[in-house]
């Protein structure tokens, strides 16, 4: 069996996913053609010898509409037989376009693949792209007669399933912006964050570095402030056990961004001199109960480590995405993985969750944490929309 490798990994800063933000100002086919172009750069891979293009998008509407990969990568000036497809598993889009970049790779299909994210939430709204219609179809609601909820719900619903208190939300979400931005002070997103021109409100133009969603001045007791986001007579009414803890502070932000990974063969990135920073080691992803919704991490993580023959113990670093402070907070109680090694430079609650775009934005962070303290193995997982979540294990070459 082939083995697929990840020659390098990159990403945009973060930028508000609404009107001002530092990225709203950029086409989404821009952000997602600049970290085309970034790999392209670093690597000096001629554009030409890539098999395939694989973009993740959630809102596939408006300007992120009609395959933006293939828009992306016409912009970012690679020849035209280069082709690409855009491909939507929710929040974990670019995720699962790693994982069939790689599975592309192992099976001799192909031999280099980018896979890709990209998601402008200040110009492609979320809801957009279903403009209030009934997405489920009458079988579904069928099934669910009780009827599913949103994200925000299902958060509630596993906070009060795992007894999560309002503290402990906002203590692990304080806890993602201090890592953060003590990873920012330190200098550790310098190598992967590839700078985007931006032109101020001034019309100067300048070059957005940092991840703008990071707030260096969350405390609890300011957390502690804020409202509830989600609550309705109608949803208190039908589940009385929620406490309403799920508020803007411990849920992540919406927010702008791109990110994308070349991978190849281990036989090609020898034949062109490149140098593997990475190898993937396994995959997984499950279908979870719809309703809770973003549990899915948990057996997509026993299944993956089962797949790679590895404990918990054997991963030197876990990421873990934040779209709601109980996420992570049930994962680790229920797979026993380490506060220390989860999310160690901040995760979504303080970077951002650029849905289309994090998948590969995790991977991105990964390799290089890897790199950084010198371990082995790492483990990514990402909660998805419906139910459902992709596990990936990387081992640092």
């Amino acid at each position: 069996m082939r083995e697929a490798v990840i020659v390098d990994v990159v990403r945009t800063a973060s930028g508000r996913g609404k009107p001002g933000g530092a990225l709203s100002g950029t086409h989404p086919v821009d952000l997602l053609s600049a970290t085309l172009e970034a790999l392209v750069a670093r690597t000096g891979i001629d554009p030409a010898l890539i098999d395939d293009v694989i973009a993740g998008c959630v809102h596939q509407a408006a300007e992120q509409s009609t395959n933006i990969a293939r828009s992306a990568v016409l912009a970012a000036g690679f020849p035209e037989h280069v082709p690409a497809t855009t491909i939507d598993r929710q929040c974990g889009s670019s995720q699962q376009a790693a994982t069939y970049a790689a599975q592309a790779i192992i099976s001799g299909f192909q031999d280099i693949v980018i896979a890709c994210g990209v998601e402008s939430m200040s110009r492609v709204p979320m809801g957009l792209s279903t403009l209030g219609e009934d997405f489920l179809g009458p079988k579904v609601h069928a099934r669910y007669p009780d009827g599913l909820v949103n994200q925000g719900i299902s958060a509630e619903l596993i906070s009060a399933r795992w007894g999560f208190s309002r503290a402990q939300l906002d203590d692990y979400s304080a806890r993602s912006h201090r890592l953060a931005t003590d990873a920012v002070d330190s200098g550790l997103f310098t190598d992967e964050i590839i700078p985007i021109s931006i032109s101020d409100g001034d019309g100067a133009i300048r070059q957005h570095a940092h991840d703008e969603t990071v707030r260096s001045a969350t405390t609890v007791e300011g957390l502690a402030k804020l409202p509830a986001s989600f609550y309705t007579d109608e949803y208190a009414g039908r589940f009385p056990q929620l406490q309403w803890v799920i508020t803007p502070g411990n849920s992540s932000p919406f927010t702008d961004g791109a990110s994308a990974a070349l991978i190849m063969s281990a036989e090609r990135a020898k034949q062109l001199g490149l140098t593997p920073r990475a190898r993937f080691v396994s995959f997984s992803v499950v279908g979870d109960d719809p309703l809770l919704m973003l549990t899915g991490p948990i057996p997509a993580t026993k299944k993956v480590l089962d797949r790679a023959g590895l404990g918990i113990a054997d991963i030197d670093a876990f990421e873990v995405n934040e779209a709601f402070a109980p996420v992570p907070l049930a994962w680790a109680h229920d797979t026993g993985a380490p506060l220390e090694k989860l999310n160690p430079r901040g995760g979504a609650i303080a970077l951002g969750h650029a849905l289309g775009s994090s998948g590969t934005r995790l991977l991105t962070t990964l390799v290089n944490q890897l790199e950084a303290t010198g371990g082995r193995y790492g483990l990514q997982t990402m909660c998805e929309g419906a139910g459902m979540a992709n596990a990936t294990i990387i081992e640092r070459v």
